[in-house]
């Protein structure tokens, strides 16, 4: 029986070999894009899975609420509260890892040198976090001069010699010994950019400011702590005994700072691992869902472009059922039961999902490298996986269950007397669910061609954005050596001295970034009851004209004036913020956080215009710049080469100078414009996943109006051939057979223009700094929409109106 079921399917299918075609063509491409939304799915739901402790590792974070912007998590931490919990709660973890931030370090090994991204650790951070290890064991950190290095980072220092027992040089003053070497972290994974691990106790021993400032001072946060806790203790059972641990030790401090720490209710709390990626915080540490949304929303719009190729299979099944009428009607007639037509129905539809899959799978093999570079993913087919295998055919068996459903149970239930009198005819009620279809089709495709182009819209506004500095030929590096400091004549005059280079320049942080942000500040007029965060810069005194930022009042820093060294420039925000109408001359004193005794006294000297260096798509932060010096507080080089000079021609001239006067270091550089070019990486990832999408919904639909219009056209040849021998032009015959389509889609653009609006609308809500949403996105959207319905039903329609009457007339 079932063979016979295959037999008459795959005859049916080369039969109809336009229909089988778009259908396949059709769920092809629904299925790829199913399977590669499955994939990056997958891939983001698995976030940090790789660890084996996945469930059990949090990071101690601490959470408040902030006058100004809300309620916040912060995960760093002072080394006094992490000192806490460390000796005073160990009894509620297993294991209690201190930890940096992943900093750039230089690792030098003989003459080869690199730049790679670390963290100190404590010693338990390799079995916490479980790391593979290539060579060496897990403990390699007890050594306090040790070190750990990820498989790539050894290629790069030793090759293929083994590095066990072997030295490195981080930043050309510590010494350490390689002890373990550990495979590279998969880039879903939290600490995939960390490349080597030292002891935690090393770093302190290097900073004497941490024994001298930091020890007791719980202001100073600048610190992690990850915790791993005991199997069968849950994560809200700890947080209740370690919440109060900050506000315990700050709440009798006679310090006003302190007293503004107090004022956000402080409390201790553990940040679980399995959110950390979904449930992640923005700049200000405010609870950010937008990486949760954007995997719902690209997997439901995946699960929308399979459903329209589902619904071109719907549609054309149904469309064809006068000519599979007869067929019921005999099978009916010599006893075939309906629930075995079902069957049959359902045969042709799983071969069809069958075969449509196998062209899947090649069309995600073609376009996997491409998705992963559209999507910041190292995603792979699992070949080897059972459960890949077991799903997929779960997946062939559910699409072709919902491909087929509609068709098996409609063509099924036709009368066999009335089939096989050749009288039947479906109903003006039979079309109305494939018109439904038709609507639904293009009303998502549509919608999407809009979310497109309003998210194009909003990243080109945020880029047209004035930034208030000029990024171009501006090339920034990173001091991570001692021979940066102490030299910063030295290196402007070698610079100048090439012809390449107009200016140069040192700051505490990067153009693109704010380094620091800071209170205590106090200034006549100051409201007391407004809390204080400005963002903080040291710079050196040439940095406005290296950047090119754009003074509004007053002047910029002087290279002949010493009384600039206690000058002070704000931006426009940080002047509104502080209620100064006329700010220079007038005096800022700041009470520095590493010593509260400390008082220093600033002029303001100048007022620039705001600078962005943060998100480009929120408002700009108020931010104090003040001289620093040579080498206090900077770790920034920016060097302005010439507009008319190539950088191609730039960049070897000031390689060599580097190389000369930094031997100890690479030569690794940043151009502020690619920088800043990042900060719509996220933004414009989804531009691209919906304009992909949208591209393959429009195809999609547009497969299936043009099956229909074939269809359509077939079933009308004598009309069409009577109405031309009675003298109907082409034109006459066009408008005929096209009007019901463009109805339907004009229908479509009704229900996806306002949908579309009010989902780009919250979408927009995200942004502080957004576009419009002016009508004329919608107009522009829609006729596209109607332009391509209309080029796809007007290939079929004006053959079909073009075709000689005579061969259509020959039969009658």
């Amino acid at each position: 029986m079932i063979k016979n079921y295959l037999r008459i399917a795959l005859r049916n299918l080369l039969k109809n070999r336009i229909a089988t075609i778009i259908n396949i063509g059709g769920l092809s491409v629904g299925i790829a894009v199913a399977i590669l939304t499955g994939l990056w799915l997958h891939d983001e739901l698995s976030f940090d899975t790789y660890h084996d402790n996945y469930n059990r590792i949090a990071k101690v974070s601490f959470t408040g609420t902030d006058k100004n912007h809300g309620s916040f998590i912060s995960s760093t931490l002072s080394y006094p509260l992490a000192n806490e919990i460390s000796v005073n709660y160990k009894d509620n973890f297993k294991r209690l890892v201190r930890a940096t931030a992943g900093n750039v370090s230089i690792l030098s090994a003989g003459e080869k040198k690199v730049s790679r991204i670390g963290r100190y650790m404590d010693e338990e951070a390799p079995n916490m976090f479980t790391l593979k290890m290539v060579k060496g064991s897990r403990n390699g950190l007890r050594d306090m001069h040790s070190i750990l290095i990820s498989a790539s980072t050894s290629e790069a220092l030793f090759g293929n010699v083994d590095p066990i027992g072997k030295s490195i040089l981080i930043n050309n003053k510590t010494n350490v010994t390689v002890t373990g070497v550990y495979e590279d972290l998969p880039l879903n994974t939290e600490l995939t950019k960390t490349k080597f691990i030292s002891p935690f106790i090393l770093w302190v021993s290097e900073n004497d400011w941490i024994e001298k400032r930091a020890t007791n001072d719980w202001m100073n946060h600048f610190m992690k702590l990850f915790a791993e806790i005991k199997p069968g203790t849950s994560f809200e059972s700890v947080n209740s005994r370690i919440e109060n641990v900050e506000i315990e030790h700050i709440k009798n401090v006679d310090d006003e700072n302190y007293r503004q720490e107090l004022s956000i209710n402080p409390k201790v709390i553990l940040d679980p691992m399995p959110k950390w990626h979904l449930e992640g915080s923005d700049r200000r540490g405010n609870r950010d869902p937008a990486v949760k949304r954007m995997v719902w929303l690209v997997s439901l719009i995946g699960a929308f472009v399979l459903l329209l190729a589902c619904i071109n299979f719907m549609n054309l099944s149904t469309a064809r059922s006068e000519k599979r009428a007869k067929e019921v009607g005999i099978r009916k007639a010599i006893g075939s039961m309906r629930k075995q037509l079902i069957l049959q129905f359902f045969s042709e539809s799983l071969i069809i999902v069958a075969i449509a899959f196998v062209f899947a799978m090649l069309l995600t093999m073609a376009s996997l490298n491409w998705f992963n570079q559209l999507s910041g993913k190292d995603m792979h087919i699992p070949w080897g996986n059972p459960f890949f295998w077991a799903a997929s055919v779960l997946f062939i068996f559910i699409t072709g269950f919902i491909a087929g459903s509609y068709p098996a149970l409609y063509l099924s239930s036709f009368k066999p007397l009335k089939a096989l009198k050749g009288n039947w005819r479906p109903g003006p009620e039979a079309a109305i669910p494939r018109k439904v279809l038709v609507v639904f089709q293009f009303a998502i495709s549509v919608a999407l061609i809009n979310c497109t182009i309003i998210i194009m819209r909003q990243v080109q506004h945020a880029k047209d954005r004035p930034v208030g500095y000029s990024r171009d030929g501006l090339i920034m590096i990173n001091m991570r050596s001692d021979d940066f400091y102490g030299n910063y004549d030295v290196f402007r005059e070698e610079l100048l001295r090439t012809n390449v280079v107009a200016d140069f320049a040192e700051s505490m942080g990067k153009v693109t970034e704010l380094a620091s942000n800071n209170g205590g500040f106090d200034w006549q007029g100051r409201d007391p009851d407004k809390e204080q965060n400005y963002g903080t810069l040291a710079i050196s005194r040439d940095y406005g004209r290296t950047v090119g930022w754009q003074v509004t009042q007053g002047r910029d820093f002087s290279r002949e004036r010493d009384i600039d060294s206690s000058g002070l420039i704000i931006n426009e925000s940080a002047m509104k913020e502080m209620g100064i109408d006329d700010p220079i001359g007038k005096e800022v004193t700041w009470t520095w956080w590493m010593d509260n005794s400390q008082l220093i006294k600033y002029t303001i000297i100048g007022v620039v215009k705001d600078m962005v260096v943060e998100s480009p798509y929120e408002p700009t932060r108020p931010i104090l710049y003040y001289r620093k010096g040579n080498n206090g507080g900077v770790s920034w080089m920016f060097i302005k080469v010439k507009p008319t000079v190539a950088m191609s021609a730039a960049l070897p001239k000031i390689e060599a100078v580097m190389k000369k006067l930094v031997p100890s270091a690479p030569f690794d550089y940043q151009f502020a414009d690619e920088d800043y070019a990042q900060k719509f990486a996220s933004e414009e990832r989804i531009s691209k996943l919906a304009g992909f999408f949208a591209a393959l919904a429009i195809f999609i639909s547009s497969l299936g109006l043009f099956g229909l219009a074939s269809f359509t056209a077939e079933q009308r040849t004598k009309e069409i051939g009577v109405r031309k021998v009675l003298g109907a032009s082409t034109a006459v015959l066009w408008k005929l057979l096209s009007g019901e389509f463009m109805l339907l889609v004009m229908i479509s653009l009704l229900i996806a223009i306002p949908v579309s609006y009010y989902f780009m609308h919250r979408w927009m809500e995200n942004f502080q700094y957004r576009a419009t949403l002016p009508a004329w996105l919608f107009i522009i959207s829609s006729c596209a929409a109607l332009s391509i319905a209309l080029v796809t039903i007007s290939l079929q329609t004006i053959k079909a109106a073009l075709a000689n009457p005579i061969n259509s007339l020959r039969t009658e």
